[in-house]
């Protein structure tokens, strides 16, 4: 029966969760993420402007000619805000565009902060109706993990996911992320995504974490097991920075078949055609699928 004052018509019926989607996809196209990655210098080699114009026709000629075949796009957000609010209306529209072409996306904002602010993070990135509201958002919770709750809620509630940085493949994130040894940041940080991820049924949480294709023994050095936790390893890195499938099979062990591998720079030098960036995601696709 339904609840006092509602209908039928009234209630909402629950909504499939981010990991649930993104499972799906993985399952039926492959585990790849495609950064798009506007970089000046790709720009140039697109024979494109580096403006707005330029960073709309290289954003959604990617969109275009990955979407049948990614399990996911990963806008950087950092490079449509160098373009201040024209780069960043060029971010709504290429979501839009992903979102029509039925290719879940990640907007790469790294956003962490504490209280009022964070929770005006969320309603950025995962509340309904925002220009800027995508599948999935990238957060950093050196603040603190719990300092992350509006974020974490929020997907929860609108059927989004987030993507928590774990261990990240630079020098400096070692400085950090090691600190602990044994008990170390990074470790509780996987051990809280693992908490998190409780409140999902299914084959995948909607709290996933990024832990770098290249950071070769550190899951092993640290003694972390991401296995328990139950949602998608986003592992940035194969291609151009140098990690292979191979790699990749090495460095995940168990956890390798929750592992959405991205490839940017790897698959966006084969543009600017559409046929040319496809043949590159199919390669890369064929590697991972090995």
């Amino acid at each position: 029966m339904p609840e006092s004052g509602t209908t039928p018509e009234t209630q909402q019926p629950a909504r499939e969760s981010f990991g649930s989607r993104l499972a799906a996809a993985m399952d039926s196209r492959g585990p790849l993420c495609v950064g798009i990655d506007p970089h000046p210098q790709l720009l140039a080699d697109w024979g494109l402007n580096d403006d707005a114009a330029g960073l709309e026709r290289f954003s959604l000629t990617v969109v275009e000619a990955v979407a049948s075949l990614a399990a996911a796009v990963k806008p950087q957000v950092a490079l449509y805000e160098r373009h201040g609010s024209a780069g960043m209306a060029v971010l709504e529209r290429t979501l839009a565009a992903a979102s029509e072409a039925g290719v879940l996306s990640i907007a790469d904002a790294k956003r962490g902060d504490i209280g009022s602010t964070m929770a005006a993070y969320a309603d950025a990135w995962l509340r309904d109706g925002s220009s800027l509201a995508a599948d999935s958002v990238t957060l950093s919770p050196y603040l603190g993990f719990e300092s992350l709750r509006p974020a974490l809620d929020l997907a929860a509630e609108y059927g989004r996911g987030v993507f928590v940085l774990a261990l990240t493949s630079n020098p400096e994130g070692k400085g950090v992320q090691h600190a602990g040894g044994a008990d170390s940041v990074a470790r509780r940080i996987v051990a809280a995504a693992a908490a998190e991820n409780e409140r999902y049924a299914g084959s995948l949480g909607s709290v996933g974490l990024v832990v770098g294709a290249t950071i070769g023994s550190a899951l092993d050095d640290l003694g972390i097991d991401l296995k328990p936790v139950k949602g998608a390893i986003l592992a940035p890195g194969l291609g151009a920075q140098g990690a292979t499938p191979a790699d990749l099979r090495a460095t995940f062990g168990s956890a390798y078949p929750a592992v959405l591998a991205t490839s940017s720079r790897g698959i966006l030098a084969a543009g600017p055609t559409v046929a040319g960036l496809r043949r590159a995601a199919e390669d890369a696709l064929g590697g991972l699928r090995a």
